[in-house]
């Protein structure tokens, strides 16, 4: 019974990130550029580690959290690669949201930020 309490638990806060996200994303006011851009990094992140816990409940959550850290800040140095089935990739919505298209330092302190937010929300239930 305790696993359906936690799988209800990160399948509401998986729900809430995604709309979170995606109210970043497309925000069109004040300050887009920097919801779009940068604070959607962190609900991006966060919705991997639920999703990740959610997945996999046993796993290590700081495990959980460095690993979607780690390979989130690989997806953004691939935004330099340019080779034609990435570019078609991120042409189409899903591999724009998933993958990204331009490189930006800056992000990588939003995945931090995402990474640590993902880790209290995963570390206990």
């Amino acid at each position: 019974m305790p696993e359906t309490r936690i799988n209800n638990k990160f399948l509401a806060e998986l729900f809430i990130t995604i709309l979170l996200g995606f109210a970043l994303k497309y925000y069109p006011g004040p300050g887009s550029k920097l919801f779009n851009n940068s604070l959607a990094g962190i609900a991006y992140v966060i919705f991997w580690c639920l999703l990740f816990k959610l997945i996999f409940p046993h796993a290590v959550s700081f495990k959980i959290v460095i690993s979607v850290t780690l390979i989130t800040c690989l997806l953004e140095f691939a935004q330099l690669w340019h080779p034609p089935f990435l570019n078609y990739l991120r042409s189409l919505w899903l591999g724009k949201i998933l993958l990204g298209t331009t490189f930006n330092i800056s992000d990588f302190p939003y995945y931090i930020l995402g990474g640590f937010t993902g880790w209290l929300l995963i570390k206990s239930p």
